[in-house]
């Protein structure tokens, strides 16, 4: 099963992952629920963590034991340096990260409920800022890379470079969504091996009605003419769609205390195993125990757990894939 992608990249001890995308501060508050419109909701103290989807990929994939460059941009403040901190920290080359000068670094607001969902606004700030000038400028990083991983936080036109520039692995995350159905331009479709949804953001993309059942999932996934779609479920998992088969893997029973990151998780540990030439069946079931764990864990960042936990989580015991 899965032969393209396996065959594309075999074992390998490289797993050279290049993450490009977003940096942004998170400001990040617990609330008794979500406001509604015009509703002022009193919060918990505010906590200020690291986090974008790019950045939270390549923090997840470095803790998975990948050799992670992260491509995007800050600004010249306190928010860029916190961001380049916690990115050098968890082991990821910033050395292609661009201080933009006239640009603030991007933040995120997010409020937090009782049951660990949340609510996100973003402003991009400098990842607005990120283009085809950037991917040029790390072309030969994103060269050598065995798995190119992307999501759609900075402009079309820098992932789109990205994703011609690679050779290796493409996963694209189109989180957040284009508005609408079309929009993703189709040559970009066309090169990426592994596309990574949400069921929402998997039906904002086909222009379908958003199921949660298996056969409709299925059913948009293959619109789309991607190799393999990888359908992230939250509690119930996640699905491995190509044009032959429709894989099941379950995920673990958990508790959750914030969601928040918990989809980059599992991007970022997806890419790491498909770097290492893990099987796909695999390295999506690591991807959805990664993802649980870090929803049992406050932040975005700081939530990301490293390969021994996912292993530790993987020999507790849940059913393996079903198909």
């Amino acid at each position: 099963m899965l032969s393209d992608v396996e065959a594309l990249h075999p074992k390998t001890d490289a797993r050279r992952v290049v993450v490009v995308g977003s940096a942004n501060l998170d400001i990040v508050v617990p609330v008794p629920h979500h406001p509604m419109t015009g509703e002022t909701v009193m919060g918990g103290d505010h906590a200020l963590v690291p986090g974008g989807k790019g950045a939270n990929q390549a923090v997840a994939a470095a803790r998975q034991g990948a050799v992670v460059a992260f491509v995007g941009r800050v600004g010249n403040d306190d928010a860029g340096t916190a961001l380049r901190t916690s990115l050098g920290e968890a082991g990821v080359d910033t050395s292609h990260l661009s201080v933009d000068e006239e640009a603030p670094s991007g933040i995120a607001l997010i409020g937090v409920d009782a049951h660990g969902d949340n609510a996100i606004v973003v402003s991009p700030g400098a990842n607005a800022r990120v283009g085809s000038s950037d991917v040029g400028l790390a072309e030969a990083v994103l060269a050598d890379a065995s798995v190119v991983l992307l999501q759609l936080e900075i402009p079309i036109d820098a992932v789109d470079a990205a994703a011609t520039t690679a050779t290796g692995l493409i996963v694209l995350n189109p989180a957040p969504a284009p508005s609408a159905p079309g929009t993703l331009p189709a040559s970009l479709l066309e090169r990426v091996d592994v596309l990574v949804p949400n069921a929402i953001e998997l039906a904002q993309l086909t222009g379908s009605n958003p199921s949660t059942d298996v056969d409709g999932l299925t059913e948009a996934a293959r619109g789309l003419g991607v190799g393999t779609v990888v359908v992230t479920r939250g509690a119930a998992g996640a699905l491995i769609v190509t044009a032959e088969t429709t894989v099941v893997v379950p995920a673990p029973t958990i508790t959750p205390v914030d969601t928040t990151g918990a989809g980059d998780s599992f991007c970022g540990a997806l890419a790491a195993a498909l770097a290492g030439g893990v099987p796909v069946d695999e390295a999506v079931r690591r991807a959805v125990h990664a993802g649980a764990i870090a929803a049992t864990r406050p932040g975005a960042q700081p939530s990301m757990p490293t390969a021994g936990e996912v292993d530790d989580s993987l020999d507790a015991g849940t059913t393996g894939p079903d198909r």
